[in-house]
């Protein structure tokens, strides 16, 4: 995205700021993001730091005590911290390979879960009791640690038996941060502390990702309603965004198969079209999305009684230029349907619609969503077969 800015720029002095710019996009990678250790109660992991109170027993590298059985998600161990009913509770944290920075945005994904039981004695009984009351999972920046200098994610309560994966999206506004801190707390609002825990596994490293929003706002610009096609132009011309950048080339791709569609004959049923390939910020269809396009086009020709719209997609990396974003996914969907029916289908059985990024099929919190939102669907909107 930056570099096809920076290329306007030729000159040996530009190698310099390329790498940088490389580095700074590269995933910031934890040591040790899976627990890794001998299972030992009070025995904080190698490569983090325990940031509980002296006074208090260190974090639980697990399974194997307090009765704790659960697999662990990834490797051969993982990490149990606990809150408890004195108001104090467990953290970890670690020095960072390169500091987080303000303004900027990041994914971190880890596996967490609660076991059936989790038996220690309590600090204010003698007896033994069990911490299995749900809690929740805070992340903060810091500059040491144990710093606690901004709260960046908070997840919902823990309450499931199953490792299941959750997605923090860190976003530091008050300062760059060289740590991070990550610790299990009570859940809110907080009534009265009690004796709880969480189960932490398989952490990925911390990935920079797109500013945007993870669920799209409402566009100010509204999709108008389906056009119908009229054949090719001769000429098109690009649309000039003016705060969007991107990469040199991208690619639209979708999942499903439109061969498919040929044995199909429901209403209003909806087909990613893979292999239809356009460059970044573009809408001249590529060569290679031509086999994928003609078999769509010999289904049209075979059935006549079907009328298809073809919707254009895109995804968060335009925000806040939501007028770009629907004029570009506007021009994507009108080529693909004119270039449909420059091979002979008749206009009447093609429309064509835009819909900027008001209809995500997932989060735009990773590469992975974005690719998938950024998208061509042909929807069969009538049909008498």
């Amino acid at each position: 995205m930056l570099f096809a800015r920076n290329l306007i720029r030729i000159s040996f002095a530009m190698a310099l700021p390329f790498c940088a710019l490389s580095q700074k996009e590269a995933p910031i990678e934890l040591r040790n993001p899976s627990f890794e250790d001998v299972p030992r109660a009070s025995a904080t992991p190698t490569g983090w730091y325990d940031c509980g109170q002296m006074r208090d027993s260190p974090p639980d590298v697990q399974p194997g005590f307090w009765q704790v059985t659960t697999p662990p998600k990834d490797g051969s161990s993982y990490l149990g911290m606990v809150v408890r009913d004195d108001e104090t509770w467990e953290s970890v944290s670690q020095r960072l390979s390169r500091p987080l920075e303000a303004n900027q945005c990041y994914e971190l994904r880890m596996d967490l879960c609660k076991a059936p039981k989790y038996v220690s004695k309590s600090p204010r009984s003698v007896d033994e009791t069990d911490f299995v009351t749900p809690a929740i999972v805070q992340i903060y920046g810091g500059n040491g640690y144990c710093d606690r200098a901004e709260l960046l994610a908070r997840s919902t309560i823990i309450n499931h038996s199953r490792w299941i994966g959750y997605n923090f999206r860190l976003s530091p506004k008050k300062s760059n941060y060289s740590f991070i801190l990550i610790e299990v707390y009570y859940k809110l609002p907080l009534l009265f502390p009690y004796n709880g825990h969480v189960l932490f596994d398989n952490l990925s490293a911390i990935t920079p990702i797109v500013c945007g929003p993870e669920k799209m706002p409402v566009s100010t610009k509204k999709p108008s309603r389906p056009v119908a096609a009229k054949g090719p132009t001769k000429t098109a011309k690009e649309p000039t965004p003016k705060t969007v950048t991107s990469s040199s080339k991208t690619s639209v791709k979708t999942e499903s198969k439109p061969e498919s569609i040929g044995n199909s004959s429901r209403k209003s049923v909806v087909y990613r079209l893979e292999k239809v390939y356009f460059d970044a910020d573009k809408y001249d269809i590529k060569p290679e999305s031509e086999a994928q396009l003609e078999e769509l086009v010999q289904f049209l020709l075979k059935r006549p009684d079907v009328t298809i719209e073809v919707g254009g997609h895109t995804n968060n990396q335009m925000w806040p230029n939501d007028a770009f974003a629907l004029e570009l996914s506007t021009n994507r969907a009108k080529a693909v349907a004119e270039w449909i029916i420059s091979r002979g289908v008749p206009a009447s059985q093609v429309q064509y619609k835009g819909y900027g990024w008001t209809k995500p099929i997932m989060p735009n919190t990773s590469a992975e969503g974005r690719l998938r939102n950024q998208r061509v669907e042909a929807t069969i909107i009538s049909s008498n077969g």
